[in-house]
């Protein structure tokens, strides 16, 4: 298994607008598509105004295969549309869980 580290910076006070697009538009869509969701998070302390969330995968190519599928549907391309404006930075990491990591 390998988890996706998804981390967006938002300009100040976006997080919220975000937030519901998301919910309303995009999460129902990325969930089918990409299934594993382990975690969603806005931030409190540290850098603010960012979302990070967690995707499982069975392996690099399930990743790829999932995240092509999604890119390729009209609806999610229709909410990437409404909502990369209001993205200033996008960090995306691949992370491989340790032998005594509760999450493999």
């Amino acid at each position: 298994m390998i988890v996706e580290e998804r981390s967006y910076t938002f300009d100040a006070g976006k997080v919220p607008v975000f937030m519901a697009i998301y919910e309303e538009k995009g999460r129902a869509i990325q969930t089918s598509v990409l299934g594993r969701m382990l975690g969603y998070f806005t931030s409190d302390f540290g850098v603010q105004n960012q979302t990070v969330h967690l995707w499982g995968y069975d392996s690099l190519e399930d990743r790829q295969l999932r995240r092509d599928r999604l890119a390729a549907l009209p609806d999610w391309q229709a909410f990437l549309r409404e909502v990369l404006p209001l993205i200033r930075q996008q960090e995306v990491r691949i992370l491989r869980p340790t032998a005594f990591s509760p999450i493999r």
